[in-house]
């Protein structure tokens, strides 16, 4: 995705190189980073509470959900922002201003789902197989914890259930695709190898609602990454192209 919007915007010699890091050589790793060249890094399970606290400088975003997913070098040092929260709102079909959400977990992907749906307006419950967990990230975040599914205009699933071909998910989940077609829009942040679909969206499509899949927030967070990065606008159709192609 990324070397397809380097490429795109005619960036000559920009690379993107995962870098699979152990969590005790996580802040030593990052803080040489920018000796080696890098201009800023996404991080991922289970880096991104790590990333905010080595940050030099935090994005309001970063700081409130409490978890980063990219940080940028410069000569102030290290800066922690979080594009999962835009890159969400930029993948849902309307603006969900005066509209109810229903997110499913309590995890670091769901606290930025609430922090972006609550600042867009929408009313959010939360769901988690843990109520204490998502009793105490609505507390911190202005949302209602629920411990049952309830109607709303959104689902977002923020829990890794689909993930493993071979599980089933609907075992992890507080619905069934009986009842998935309930929710006029569904968003699920997993995606799959291959581009294969989550049991979750697989429902959707059947049931004719809206589906936003994982591929698509993706897409739409790795722009946000990339305009950080470069100073420049991404080129997301590219960058979809390459990531539907994969």
């Amino acid at each position: 995705m990324h070397e397809a919007a380097y490429r795109a915007a005619g960036l000559a010699g920009w690379r993107y190189q995962r870098l699979p890091v152990p969590p005790e050589l996580f802040a030593e790793t990052a803080r040489a980073l920018p000796g080696a060249g890098f201009v800023g890094v996404n991080v991922t399970i289970p880096h991104k509470e790590a990333a905010l606290g080595l940050a030099d400088e935090a994005t309001p975003a970063a700081s409130e959900i409490g978890a980063a997913n990219t940080l940028t070098f410069d000569g102030a040092g290290i800066r922690a922002d979080n594009t999962d929260a835009p890159g969400l709102l930029a993948a849902l079909p309307a603006a969900p201003a005066g509209s109810r959400a229903l997110v499913l977990g309590a995890g670091g992907s769901a606290r930025a789902a609430v922090w972006a749906l609550r600042g867009a307006g929408a009313e959010v419950l939360v769901w988690n197989r843990t109520p204490d967990r998502a009793r105490a990230l609505c507390e911190q975040l202005d949302a209602r914890a629920v411990t049952a599914i309830e109607p709303a205009d959104v689902l977002v699933n923020c829990t890794a259930a689909g993930l493993v071909p071979d599980e089933d998910p609907w075992r992890e989940l507080p619905l069934d695709a009986a009842n998935v077609g309930a929710y006029p829009c569904v968003v699920d942040l997993v995606y799959r190898p291959g581009g294969r679909e989550t049991a979750l969206v697989a429902a959707a499509r059947a049931a004719g609602v809206v589906v936003v899949d994982g591929l698509e927030v993706l897409v739409r967070q790795g722009a946000l990454s990339f305009e950080r990065w470069t100073g420049r606008p991404a080129p997301v159709e590219a960058m979809r192209a390459a990531v539907r192609a994969a």
